[in-house]
């Protein structure tokens, strides 16, 4: 027998090794459960904020073009929009999110427009010959700022317009969003 080891009166010898080896097995377990569900927990709460995670990239500016890509004379050039996209599980790189007509005016300064129409959402097709945007679901047209030509269009407000910067000199930056279609004002699909 040991010199350390306490001897309980009534207690049968060698009866504490158990307990304590019982105890030891008790807490590691514990322990290895607890850490086993902190991983559901991660998932779930990433899973959970990761839609504010996504907000707040998706308000973030993405680069489109160069100016030297837009006629100087004013007329509007459609351009995709390729971004980064992440569900809860994935990232996709690179992958078309959208698109945007581009125009640039003499003073340089470059405006941007959603190409779908405020109404139901159809691609809005530019016609150079008359000057003007015009849908081909519903016949709604458009000025070349984007405001209602025809005030008997069915669209409850003009394109959507977009904020725009040009960085570097000539990089044209867009903040691509997406508004929801049949409202008057501008609602972001979130």
């Amino acid at each position: 027998m040991c010199a350390n080891s306490r001897i309980i009166k009534g207690s049968p010898p060698g009866a504490a090794a158990p307990e304590r080896r019982s105890f030891l097995t008790k807490l590691f377990a514990l322990v290895f459960a607890s850490l086993a569900g902190l991983v559901p927990v991660g998932v779930g709460l990433r899973t959970f904020t990761g839609p504010l995670a996504m907000a707040a990239k998706r308000n973030g500016a993405v680069h489109v073009t160069s100016l030297d890509m837009l006629p100087e004379d004013g007329v509007p050039r459609k351009f995709p929009v390729v971004a980064d996209r992440q569900d809860a599980f994935s990232i996709y790189p690179r992958v078309p999110v959208g698109a945007v007509y581009l125009r640039r005016a003499k003073d340089q300064t470059v405006t941007a427009l959603n190409v779908a129409c405020p109404h139901a959402g159809c691609f809005v097709d530019f016609v150079p010959a008359e000057a003007r945007f015009f849908c081909p679901c519903h016949r709604s047209t458009f000025e070349l700022s984007g405001a209602i030509h025809d005030p008997a269009s069915p669209s409850p407000r003009g394109m959507d317009t977009l904020e725009v910067e040009v960085r570097n000199g000539s990089e044209v930056w867009v903040v691509f969003q997406n508004f929801e279609a049949g409202h008057k004002g501008k609602v972001l699909v979130a």
